[in-house]
């Protein structure tokens, strides 16, 4: 197969009546392997390829790299596609509003919510779950599930009770904590009792009760932004 030579462009050449001048500079000596890619085999001054140059085949050239800049689009798009298709069917980003979540989310956070998650596998407590807000359901919440269907949960002088035993909420520091009082209430079937993490700055189950399961819209799992947080929102739960 013949040699064809490729000029770097930081080099000075010039063609005069049909030769090239006698340059020092060295070229790349290249073979096509006949699947669209080039292959530098070695260096050799420019003179000693005048008469090589004449056999260069720059329709055949422009094949290969027509071929190789489709092979790239044709990347870029089922790259685009999969893209697409996460955020329809699977993964929904969604800015944080509102103080209600920190410190585990702060105003302004872009996360990544999982829209099919709880297809496959049920609510738990812990959860942190965007859903529609049951009074106004053009309006989208996300807080903490705390009571699961047919369990008891009570709030006394701030210290969270679920069917008479304290939950232990390491996730809360003492400056976000709420001494009020909550009187017992049973999570009926096919709902969730759900609470903010900044509890003297959160409107939830406390005030407006229950969340259906129905109006979840999945569980907040990734952050994205900003950089210096990146990562699952689930760690540390």
């Amino acid at each position: 197969m013949p040699e064809y030579v490729v000029f770097d462009f930081c080099q000075c050449v010039s063609y005069d009546n049909g030769g090239w001048s006698n340059v020092e500079a060295k070229i790349s000596v290249v073979r096509f392997n006949g699947m669209g890619k080039i292959k530098v085999s070695k260096q050799r001054d420019l003179f000693d390829y005048q008469k090589r140059i004449s056999d260069f085949d720059m329709d055949k050239y422009s094949f290969l790299v027509g071929k190789e800049i489709r092979s790239w689009l044709r990347e870029f798009f089922f790259a685009g596609l999969t893209a697409i298709l996460m955020v329809v069917f699977v993964v929904q980003p969604v800015k944080v509003e509102g103080t209600s979540m920190e410190p585990k989310l702060n105003p302004q956070d872009r996360i990544f919510v999982n829209k099919i998650v709880y297809r496959f596998s049920q609510i738990s407590r812990g959860d942190i779950v965007v859903f529609w807000y049951p009074k106004n359901i053009s309006k989208s919440f996300i807080k903490r599930v705390i009571g699961l269907p047919g369990e008891t949960v009570e709030i006394r002088s701030g210290v969270v009770f679920v069917d008479g035993r304290e939950l232990v909420e390491s996730y809360i520091p003492s400056e976000y904590f709420d001494f009020k009082s909550f009187a017992p209430k049973v999570v009926s079937d096919g709902n969730y009792f759900v609470l903010g993490d900044h509890r003297n700055s959160s409107n939830d189950s406390r005030i407006w009760g229950l969340v259906p399961k129905q109006n979840i819209f999945g569980e907040a799992v990734f952050r994205y932004w900003p950089l210096s947080h990146l990562g699952l929102i689930g760690e540390g739960k």
